[in-house]
């Protein structure tokens, strides 16, 4: 059984207003064995890289490679766009060593309730999936769930988005009224290009624009929210 450990700390800062919650980076970022065009940060995998959307949307020309550099000017992208990450599994464990959400087992989770309390001026949480077994927004779900919180449903078009009032951390004296909006982007991983492919709205594209794919897809709905 392979023990799979994030190997980042959430990367927030006082004044963040939104949050990127996703589960866990590949095996190889726990262990080390880096690719050539990997970098060593937050969703740092070349291959589906959240960073290769925000990279066309802002035109950034990041470095794509093991520098320190490359690590730096992800950080700057964040920090001047108030945006943090905090990936909501902090272990699990698996039988075969790959990236599948599927596939992890006893998963520990970091509370993501403590940080928003720890934060006050988070407004959204951007999760990279949606509700699937095992997806930042169903690990999310059953959070809130100890709490006697749920998601209320703002929208049903793709990417969903819901909305919650933030409850107190246990032993709290103090109430909080304040209200956080999710939503829920597409995945970066090859494996949600099947369900792509079925989206109305990817279809229409695709019948004007026979050169539209799933990059293009993605692109569009991520530039909305990486502005």
């Amino acid at each position: 059984m392979f023990l799979h450990k994030h190997p980042y700390a959430p990367f927030i800062q006082t004044d963040t207003e939104k949050l990127i919650v996703g589960t866990l980076p590949p095996p190889r970022f726990s262990t080390g064995q880096l690719l050539e065009k990997d970098v060593d940060f937050c969703y740092g995998s070349y291959y589906n890289s959240l960073w290769l959307y925000i990279d066309k949307i802002h035109n950034l020309k990041l470095r794509y490679d093991n520098s320190d550099e490359a690590v730096a000017q992800r950080k700057s992208f964040l920090i001047e766009r108030k945006i943090g990450v905090c990936d909501i599994v902090e272990s699990c464990e698996r039988t075969k060593i790959d990236a599948s959400d599927l596939g992890m087992q006893n998963v520990v989770l970091r509370n993501l309730i403590e940080y928003l309390n720890e934060y006050p001026n988070i407004k959204t949480l951007l999760f990279t999936g949606g509700n699937s077994k095992n997806g930042p927004e169903y690990f999310f779900r059953k959070q809130l769930k100890e709490y006697g919180v749920s998601l209320e449903t703002i929208s049903e078009e793709i990417p969903r988005i819901h909305e919650f009032v933030l409850p107190s951390l246990k032993g709290s004296k103090k109430s909080s009224k304040r209200k956080i909006q999710t939503v829920s982007l597409t995945s970066v991983s090859g494996a949600a290009n099947i369900s792509i492919s079925k989206n109305p709205t990817y279809q229409y594209f695709k019948s004007k624009y026979p050169t539209f794919n799933t990059f293009d897809f993605r692109l569009l709905q991520y530039a909305e929210y990486f502005k």
